[in-house]
């Protein structure tokens, strides 16, 4: 699941800047509705009060946190001994120091974000084949597992086989609606787990995108496969799941599997082949030999 409180930190913290920007105005709007007056004093503090954005950003945040005390002490200094104290004077205490911490925190919050997506992209570099949302086999992977499967299949046909299943949610844009993408990606995890309560160790279990889960047994019994592949659907639609609303998720699951068939060991070569033809038999729930 993806870190989302980054990218809420860093809307917060913008929400802020434009609240303390609207604050400013007004503060302004009133001093000049009240005195009739806008001195040059007042364009130099209104021209600072957007250079602490600017600072906010530019300077790491110990030496922003050193800025605003020393600006604090000695504008209070002479807030109380020279200065003409208004509204507008005794905003840019406050307001001032505060534009500098919110930039500095939204800076902080994109430093973050993108410290993530560096990670993230590092993962996705450094293990190509796994599927960032579920940690399971992607595409890539389900390829290079069936070739090497075929290959073992085709080599020792009379001892050696494998089935194939893929479970696929239906329905899926109500339910990634009803969810939400947070929501959405946990339930994506929750079904991984339901679905390798299921399987042997020695299975492997890949996500292909679209709400599309895929297994591959080595050596399962023909006869078999039927009932494994309705125990997972069932299990996979028992799964309770509470959406955004507070109600609990239908889930409808379809299935469909395929049986290594010697004759077609050509045809696994083109996993899109594989996966379509795994799709089509989910439609009538079908364990069919050929792609």
């Amino acid at each position: 699941m993806r870190n989302k409180a980054p990218i809420r930190r860093i809307g917060w913290g913008y929400a802020s800047l434009i609240g303390l920007a609207v604050i400013q105005q007004l503060v302004v709007y009133l001093k000049i509705y009240m005195n009739q007056s806008f001195t040059t004093l007042d364009a130099i503090f209104s021209m600072v009060s957007l250079g602490a954005l600017v600072l906010g950003f530019i300077l790491p945040v110990g030496v922003s946190v050193v800025v605003v005390f020393v600006y604090l002490v000695t504008y209070f200094v002479w807030l109380v001994t020279y200065a003409d104290v208004n509204v507008l004077t005794f905003s840019w205490w406050l307001l001032i120091p505060a534009n500098v911490a919110v930039a500095a925190f939204i800076k902080a919050s994109l430093v973050r974000s993108a410290r993530i997506m560096d990670r993230l992209q590092e993962m996705q570099d450094r293990n190509p084949e796994i599927d960032l949302d579920t940690s399971l086999g992607n595409k890539d992977a389900l390829a290079d597992t069936v070739i090497k499967q075929s290959n073992l299949a085709k080599r020792y046909s009379e001892q050696y086989g494998f089935s194939m299943a893929m479970f696929k949610i239906e329905f899926l844009p109500l339910v990634m609606e009803s969810l939400g993408s947070v929501r959405y990606a946990q339930f994506l995890l929750e079904l991984s787990s339901t679905i390798q309560k299921q399987i042997r160790f020695e299975d492997y279990k890949f996500f292909v995108d679209r709400g599309r889960f895929v297994i591959l047994c080595p050596m399962v019994n023909v006869e078999y496969l039927p009932v494994l592949t309705q125990r997972i659907k069932t299990a996979m639609m028992d799964l309770s799941f509470i959406d955004k609303k507070g109600n609990e998720l239908q889930t409808v699951i379809r299935s469909g599997a395929l049986i290594f068939q010697k004759e077609n060991f050509s045809k696994y070569e083109d996993i899109d082949a594989v996966i379509a033809a795994l799709e089509r038999n989910t439609e009538t729930d079908l364990i069919g030999e050929y792609i």
